[in-house]
Parts: C-alpha cells; structure tokens; sequence
C-alpha cells in the first residue's frame, strides 16, 4: 500500500507529533484541528505545545511542504484520530469527539482508505467508530459488514508515549495493532512502519483497546500503593521518601514515588473506562482511583495545618499570610494542565486562603481560566521573597536546582520530596 497523503485529526499533544513523524519521512501529511489559532500555528511552522525536539521537526517539515494543517478534513488514504476522550458525569466515557472527528472525514473517504483510532478508548469504541462512518457512508462497505473485503478498512492504535519524551518514544517504541480484519491490521503495520524503530504487535482491536487501558490502569495502582503509603507515614511520623528508599533496596521491590495525585488524560482518565464497563469485578482499580483522586485533599489538609502553625509562631493574620505554590502541571518540565492534581490543589487553597496565593509555573505564560482572579502567576524568585508558606507540588528541574537551604523563613509543605 503506498499512502500518498496522511491526514492527522487532531493536533494535540499526540496528533501533532505524529503528523510530525510522518512528514519527517518525507510523506505528505494534512493535520486537522478545529480551533483556527492552533493551524495557523502550525502553518507558520510554530507549535503550541511543548515538547522537547518537536520545534525544530515541525518548522523543518513545513517549510519543505511535507506538513501542512486545516481546519477542515481533505482526501487522504490514511486517516489517524486523536482526539480527547475524556468522562462524563459518573466517570461515564465520552466519545463525543470521536463520533464529531468520524464524521467530519466520512465525506472524504474513499475505497480503499483506512481509518486508525489512536485516543485512548473504551473497549468496543472502534467497533463503534466503524458503525459511526458506515451510517454516514451507506455507499461504502466496512468491516462489521463485508469483512476482509470492506472497501474502508478500520484499526486500533493506541500512543504509549511519555510527555516529554514523545519524539524518541513515538519511534521507538513498539506500537500495539488493533484491526477489525487481518488486512485492516496489516495496512496499519504498513502505515506505521513509515517511522515506527519498534515492532508492531497485531492482535484484536477489542484487546488493543484493552491493552491500552490496562498500561495506564497498572501504573495508577501502583501510584496509588505510594500514595496511601505517604498518608500512612505522615500519620507514624515517618518520612515517606527515605522509608521508598529503604524498601527499594529489596532486589523485587520497586515502589513509585508518591506526589500531589495523580494527573494527566491517561492514567487520571482511563481506569475509570474499565471500571465503567465492569463495576462489580474493577475492585483494585476502582480503589485505585479514588486514593489518587482524593490526595489533592490530603494536600490541602497540610497546607491548612502548616498555615496554622506559622500563625501560631507569629502575631498576623491569616489574611497578612502569602502561600506560593510551585507548579501547575501534570508532570514535570511540560506545559500541560490536563487532569492535574497541582491545579486542583492551587484552586482549593486559592479558595479557601484568606490572604494571597501565588503560582510558579515556568512552563506557562497564562494562568487557566479556572484560576484567573484567585492566584497571581509570578517568578520563581519573586514567590521565594514574598511567601511565608511554600507548597511543592511540581518537581520541575527549575525548582530542584533550588537550593532550599537559603530559604530560612518560609515553612515548606513538599509533596515530591525534593525540598527534604
């Protein structure tokens, strides 16, 4: 199969390094997204996320015409979605996305084209995806009807990438094949072999979905084993980070390191798209998620305590009080806010604190919408001299080059155990 052209449906923090990939290898490549500012980014040879290496691939990639972006799908024979998949109410999946990017390139498609998922989905989602283009094509056959002869041929693929980390990954790495026949698989091997280093293992799209779900569900529960360890120490008196240490020193024994919670579209998102497919038999994984959703509380809970405690050593008030909370991420050195537990933190002190809350994000260069108003967005050093009480939350590789020990009168509340 010779794919002449490669149409990228979102440009987020996956599409956009894809289609980036893709054009790198000299292939024509067309990225779509809906908001206007972000293709006239691109088509500028800009980008608007961050991610290390990325810059320099897009910029070189347009000016030599191998990528370009719309806002609007154009003909391709290659089709690759990703799109958010975030919950409902209830933790409940939403497609909506993928149902809106399925029918957007429906009117393009032609014999012969095929159409990879790559957002991280519940099981049965490219099933549904199929059924989606089929309703919006009648005049076309697809997998859930002709089988190895559909004209339009479906796959499953999910990114397993690591933010900051995505343009060696992406090659790297080996991809997970998901068809609805054996010939959608193999086109989709084909497709990827265009960039991919790493192996493509084909199995069932049912299973990749599935696959994909269990990655990110087997690292939540492991986050959420040093999370509850971290509670469990604070209430002993026992330091978490040095306790991890002791106990990593066992040669089968790899404990995570414990944070503010757990952030991030995949491991924060999707467990619950397990649990909400089998409730009664996702135990673990369900406990999981709610230990890792409620630690931005227990966070909290230490900034009340320690706030308290600095009125107690001093004569103001509570509103005379600064706090400065370093980071607003999900994960260190990257600039992206979804699912972060920082933020949720960063919001409930703002509401609760009486006197001024500061932000030190150096990855952003404006506060969300959420926080507008409540928190200022300042330097690193400008927190340092104006705070009496400093919140870690981020352990950005700015902030651990801090040497804490010339901080002599703040109190510290650090939930990544850089500032011990």
């Amino acid at each position: 199969m010779t794919f002449n052209t490669i149409s990228v449906i979102g440009l987020g923090y996956i599409g956009l390094p894809t289609a980036a990939a893709f054009a790198a290898r000299r292939k024509s490549v067309i990225g779509i997204d809906l908001n206007a500012d972000v293709v006239a980014t691109i088509n500028r040879g800009e980008i608007h996320i961050v991610e290390p290496d990325l810059s320099q691939v897009v910029s070189t990639a347009v000016a030599q015409g191998y990528l370009r972006a719309a806002v609007t799908p154009e003909p391709a024979e290659a089709f690759l979605i990703a799109v958010p998949t975030p919950f409902k109410d209830h933790h409940q999946p939403d497609l909506s996305f993928v149902k809106a990017a399925a029918e957007s390139v429906a009117p393009v498609l032609k014999k012969g084209d095929i159409v990879i998922l790559e957002s991280t989905s519940p099981v049965g989602a490219t099933e549904q995806l199929a059924e989606w283009l089929a309703a919006a094509r009648d005049d076309l056959t697809f997998p859930q009807h002709a089988g190895e002869q559909a004209d339009i041929h479906i796959a499953y693929c999910p990114e397993r990438v690591l933010p900051g980390r995505v343009m060696v990954e992406l090659v790297k790495n080996d991809r997970v094949i998901g068809g609805m026949t054996s010939t959608c698989s193999n086109m989709a091997c084909q497709l990827y072999e265009i960039f991919l280093e790493g192996e493509c293992v084909v199995t069932h799209s049912r299973t990749a979905e599935m696959c994909k779900l269990t990655e990110n569900s087997f690292r939540d529960v492991n986050i959420a084993f040093a999370n509850e360890l971290s509670l469990i120490c604070a209430a002993q008196g026992i330091n978490v980070w040095e306790l991890i240490r002791l106990a990593n020193r066992h040669p089968r024994v790899n404990i995570l390191q414990p944070g503010p919670g757990v952030g991030g579209h995949c491991i924060a998102v999707d467990p619950w798209f397990i649990v909400a497919q089998n409730p009664v038999q996702a135990r673990l994984i369900r406990t999981a998620r709610e230990v890792n959703d409620s630690k931005p509380h227990w966070v909290l809970d230490q900034v009340k305590k320690t706030l308290a405690e600095c009125l107690a050593a001093n004569d103001k008030r509570a509103s005379e009080l600064t706090i400065a909370c370093f980071g607003l991420v999900f994960k260190a050195d990257i600039d992206d806010l979804r699912e972060s537990p920082a933020m949720e933190v960063v919001g409930m002190i703002a509401e609760w604190h009486q006197g001024i809350t500061l932000v030190v994000e150096p990855n952003i260069h404006q506060l969300p919408k959420t926080l507008e108003g409540k928190v200022d967005l300042v330097p690193q050093d400008s927190a340092l001299q104006r705070a009496d009480v400093l919140v870690m939350l981020v352990d950005h590789a700015q902030f651990k080059a801090l040497d804490i020990a010339s901080v002599q009168s703040q109190r510290i509340v650090d939930t990544k155990g850089i500032w011990q």
